[in-house]
Formats: structure tokens, sequence, C-alpha cells
């Protein structure tokens, strides 16, 4: 009886401090409080139902994250039964993350290949200079918009993660600076997945931490060495047996959205732009006629709006083919220059100039198909209309 109390006391001061960080009326005690609430033994803070056998665990580190993640697969035996998905902050550059992974623990650690399946026994590491995702229990890497300036990000994966595999889902945030993750991770949280920080108190960057504390009801929060057993006790269920979990999303039209944007839609633009400067454009009405202003001065019907829009697609597309010519050159021309006992650097060289030419052939194909372009019509006739009422006078 005295430990449901206990239970249920320490339920009801998790959720008025994280309340409380929410709605940015916290003070130092209230943090201290919360920290301390979510750092009480497992047993006590987890349910049957929160030991839920979970299909993935999803990752993000930035700042200190090397260390951080070394530590945490180190702690994770052969046999884990869920595949595990890291995102670094690296950006484009290079580096040796999935053999120090390997080094650290006994699960092999890889870059993610685009199109590979999902499964167990592996650690998936995002590349270079590319968001990854899950979507059909399958990778998809793409050179999709930074997010929080960085790309790789971590909301991407954790909220890919969250639509496809909905509540078997384990998020963890590491250490790192700003708030990338945040997001992602109450994605997971709606979607009725587990939530689980390291401590920001035991982090050595603690930003990412305490944006995910303050902005997520978290359902743990804890030192770093304590999070391999826990992601353990959680894939394995309480009973302790590891179980294989099917890696099946939890979303069947998920596969509809990986040949949209790397498995997004676009959002819905605030406003056009002004063809001319660029500016942001204001429509209004006069009469029956449509018309779009911009700050600057420049002003347009609707029709020839449509008009100048497309033109300065056009010329944006066709200036995007003539870079992708002179890169397959210059790569050429590297090629040709490192053939002198380099032969692996300039076959490198060959297949980037291969790669643009390609891409501008397709490009260019695509600039001059027919387009559908309902004001010219209304253009022309316009202007016949403003014919024959001359020759009528």
């Amino acid at each position: 009886m005295i430990g449901k109390i206990n239970a249920v006391a320490t339920v009801r001061v998790r959720e008025a401090n994280a309340q409380a960080i929410r709605s940015c009326r916290v003070d130092s005690l209230a943090i201290a409080n919360f920290l301390a609430v979510s750092r009480v033994p497992v047993e006590l803070q987890s349910s049957e139902a929160r030991m839920a056998r979970s299909a993935i665990v999803v990752i993000g580190a930035s700042a200190g994250g090397v260390s951080a993640l070394q530590g945490l697969v180190g702690g994770l035996p052969a046999a884990f039964s869920a595949p595990v998905v890291i995102v670094l902050h690296i950006g484009a550059h290079k580096s040796s993350l999935p053999a120090l992974l390997t080094a650290a623990g006994p699960i092999p650690a890889t870059y993610a290949e685009d199109g590979e399946t999902i499964g167990p026994g592996r650690i998936y590491v995002a590349p270079p200079d590319r968001h990854l995702t899950v979507v059909e229990g399958r990778v998809h890497l793409s050179r999709g918009p930074k997010e929080n300036c960085a790309r790789p990000a971590i909301d991407p994966l954790f909220r890919s993660a969250a639509e496809n595999y909905g509540s078997n889902v384990i998020g963890v945030i590491l250490t790192g600076n700003l708030n990338d993750g945040t997001l992602g991770l109450e994605e997971i949280k709606q979607h009725g997945g587990l939530t689980v920080v390291q401590d920001p108190e035991d982090a050595a960057h603690p930003d990412m931490p305490k944006s995910a504390a303050g902005h997520v009801s978290l359902d743990y929060c804890l030192p770093l060495a304590d999070i391999p057993n826990l992601l353990i006790k959680l894939v394995n269920g309480t009973d302790g047996k590891a179980v294989v979990m099917p890696i099946t999303p939890s979303q069947p039209r998920a596969a509809e959205k990986l040949a949209i944007s790397g498995g997004r839609t676009f959002e819905r633009p605030l406003t056009v732009t002004c063809p001319d400067c660029g500016g942001a454009l204001k429509r209004r009405e006069v009469g029956s006629i449509v018309k779009f202003d911009c700050h600057v001065g420049h002003t347009y019907t609707a029709e020839v709006m449509a008009s100048a829009q497309f033109e300065e697609l056009e010329k944006v597309m066709r200036a995007a083919v003539r870079f992708l010519n002179e890169r397959a050159e210059f790569c050429l021309q590297m090629a040709e220059h490192s053939q002198s006992g380099e032969a692996n650097i300039a076959s490198d060289w060959h297949a980037a100039s291969k790669q643009a030419l390609d891409r501008a052939y397709k490009l260019r194909d695509l600039v001059e198909q027919d387009w559908i372009t309902p004001e010219a019509g209304r253009i022309t006739s316009a202007h016949i209309g403003l014919d024959l009422a001359a020759v009528r006078e």
C-alpha cells in the first residue's frame, strides 16, 4: 500500500515539475526536483505497460556524442533484439563513428545504406550530409533541407520512427548543444513510444537533454551509465527473456510518402515572392481582377504574375543545368589531371563527372517537357480582345 502511494506521489511530482518547466515558470529547485524524481529506480517508475517490447531504438546526439554513444552501445549485449538507429551531428565531414562503435561493443555498426531493410543485431549510423529516416521497415537517406542547421539531423529520424512504428519506438536523447531532437521526441511521445533522456547533469553538453526535459513528458531521465540496462529491460520485457520483434510499421500508408521529398510532403509556402526582386507579394482584388503587389512596388495581374513566375522558374532550372554541365567538365579535367599514378582518385573524378552529366540531362529534359500554363491562354485571349477592340475603333 505504501509503495503504491509513493508511486502515485512520484508521478504527480514529475507531472507538476514538467509542467512548470514547459510554462517557463520553473526555478532551480523545481528542476532539481524534476531530475531527482526522474532518476528514481526503474522498478519504482516503470509499470509493466512501460516495459513494453519495442521494435526499434532511435538515438540522437551532438557535441560530446562520440564518447557517450561508445559508452551506451558498449553496454548492450550481442543478443540485443531491437535494431539501433543513430544520428550524430557530423555535418558533411568524414567520420569513423561506425568503426568506433563496432569496437566499443558486440553489435556491429555501419553507415546506413539507402533502401536497406532494418533488422535486429545491427547499429545503423546516419552517413555524412544525409538525413536518415525509416520508412516501411527500410532506411531512407536524403539530402533534404537542413533542420536545426544540421544534416543529418535528429528530428527527421525521430519523426519518421514515430510515424512508422508508433508505440514500438524508444527514443533516446544524449549530450549535445541547442535543441535538435526535442520536437522529434515529442512526436514519439504523441505516438505512444517511450522517451529516454540522459540526465543533463551527467551530460558533457546539457542543452539537448535539458530542452527535451523542458518540453516533453519524459518516461526516463537518468545517467548515461544506466541507459543500456534500461534499454535491455524495455526491449526484453519484465520477464527478462529476449524477444525478436517483427519490424512492422504502424501506419500502412507510410510507403506512399517515400516518393515525395524523402518521405515528407512540402508545406504550403507562407506567401509567393516577386519574380523581379524576390520580395513577398500581397494578393488583393480590384473588382474581378486579382493583383499581386510587393513592398518594393512591383505589381502584377494574376496572369502576368503566373507568366513572370514561370519565366523565372525556367531561368533558374536552366542555370542549374549549366552548373551541372560545368561540374561534369571540372570533374573530367580533374580526372585527366589525376591519371598519372592515381588510378583510384581518377576513377572517383570520372564517376563524379558522369553523375553530374547524367543529372544535367535529366534536368534539361524536365525543363523542356510540356508544362501546363493556364495563364498563357488567358493572356492570349486578352491580347486578342484588345486587338479586336482596336480594329473596331
